[in-house]
């Protein structure tokens, strides 16, 4: 083989070679941005979280007024709350990590269980049921349940996008030695009993 061979080979496989590398740095790039939007995602839905987090004890305390004997519903609803504000801080630090986004779903849905019981309690009492303090934090709380809602659905079409991309040959290669898993999506709830709406409205 003479040298302008050599030259002519070794030319091709350092073209070859720095096509690979260029390809392999776009790929692994591009699962970073998809990453980062499944966290810019998860933001929108943490800025809703917190503020269903917020109204949920200003509903009991009204609710306490004329609910003295009720005690078990109302502390079930704050425990409630309190267990999901702590799943979605968890959620919060790695949201393309499936553990902590079922968690959140969970707690999501064992939350929604509990207003809704508290709903059903408060339709038995014609006094609360006429509360303006009540009736506005319900609707509010009805409104924050569809800003989640839609959150929800811009969050899962993230982890869609970032999971096609991990999963597809030959990106598949770059996500797995780099480290990148599949994200979970945010279920809405688990259960049919869940999956009931959230009744808020008075």
């Amino acid at each position: 083989m003479d040298v302008d061979s050599l030259v002519e080979m070794w030319v091709f496989r350092g073209s070859a070679l720095a096509i690979v590398v260029i390809w392999a740095v776009w790929a692994y790039n591009r699962l970073v941005g998809l990453r980062n939007e499944i966290t810019n995602a998860f933001a929108q839905i943490d800025v809703q979280l917190k503020r269903r987090y917020d109204l949920v004890p200003n509903l009991v305390e009204v609710a306490r007024k004329y609910l003295q004997h009720e005690r078990e519903t109302l502390q079930a609803v704050i425990e409630a709350r309190n267990n999901a504000h702590s799943a979605a801080g968890r959620a919060r630090q790695a949201p393309a990590n499936g553990e902590r986004i079922a968690a959140l779903a969970a707690a999501d849905g064992a939350l929604a269980g509990a207003l809704s019981r508290l709903m059903v309690v408060v339709e038995a009492y014609p006094q609360l049921k006429a509360d303006d303090s009540l009736r506005d934090l319900s609707e509010e709380l009805t409104h924050t349940e569809n800003r989640i809602a839609f959150a929800r659905q811009a969050f899962n079409d993230a982890v869609l996008d970032h999971n096609n991309a991990a999963q597809h040959f030959p990106t598949l290669v770059i996500a797995r030695l780099t480290g990148f898993r599949p994200a979970a999506p945010l279920q809405a709830t688990t259960s049919d009993e869940e999956r009931r709406p959230l009744r808020v409205q008075l």
